[in-house]
């Protein structure tokens, strides 16, 4: 895929990771939709703001209209209510899972129609490596992921003889607003965003973005206690 070439809409852009995708994209030649629930919020030049609300299909509709053109579709929005599966409200899990699964399965399928007539592209779906490991407190958050990249594999199957390629960005916590209060050691967006758009460029249908991920992605074929070693 070459970018200069391309039509893309990120949802989740005035932001974060989505800003920093935005930019990358902006800076290769591409064309930019930059979705927002608030666009005024979209505080930089170049893109082309877009109300839309992921958990609202109207808003779905209006946005895939809106941008007939888009070749490459970003789903980047997403949510942390930091809740706990056991003890957490459940109209907290039920918005983690309508924002990163349906909220998500429901951009794809307006936009699949779009990205098929204007002769195929791709959609990259912003995961995390929480999608295949849990550290438990945040249950809600790393399930709905879960979900997503299941999501993810079976649209990569249907999607495919039209013409799009459906790929996942896996990365650990980045210096955003959504992990301002972990302590932990975090990627620069900016450099994800390029490892994110380097990818999409070169055809993957997986984007590992860093060791964390790796590491994790390596742990899986092993025994649960590589992974989870109060279970030796």
């Amino acid at each position: 895929m070459n970018i200069s070439q391309q039509v893309a809409l990120i949802s989740g852009a005035n932001r974060g990771l989505g800003k920093k995708l935005a930019l990358e994209l902006l800076d290769r030649g591409a064309k930019v939709y930059a979705g927002a629930r608030n666009p005024e919020t979209i505080d930089y030049p170049g893109v082309i703001p877009v109300q839309l609300d992921i958990t609202n299909p109207e808003s779905v509709a209006a946005a895939a209209k809106a941008a007939g053109d888009v070749t490459l579709l970003i789903n980047n929005a997403g949510i942390s209510t930091k809740t706990d599966l056991l003890t957490g409200p459940l109209e907290d899990i039920n918005l983690e899972f309508n924002t990163h699964f349906f909220g998500n399965l429901s951009m794809i399928r307006a936009f699949a129609p779009v990205i098929e007539g204007n002769g195929g592209g791709t959609i990259l779906n912003i995961l995390s490596v929480l999608s295949w490991f849990s550290i438990g407190a945040d249950g809600a958050y790393s399930s709905a992921k879960s979900a997503e990249w299941g999501m993810t594999n079976a649209l990569r199957l249907s999607l495919a003889d039209k013409n799009i390629r459906v790929a996942g960005l896996h990365v650990g916590f980045m210096d955003t607003d959504m992990t301002a209060g972990i302590n932990a050691p975090k990627a620069d967006p900016k450099d994800i965003a390029k490892i994110a758009i380097d990818g999409v460029e070169a055809g993957l249908y997986e984007i590992v973005a860093d060791d964390i991920s790796k590491q994790v992605k390596a742990g899986l074929s092993g025994e649960l206690s590589g992974l989870y070693p109060q279970f030796k």
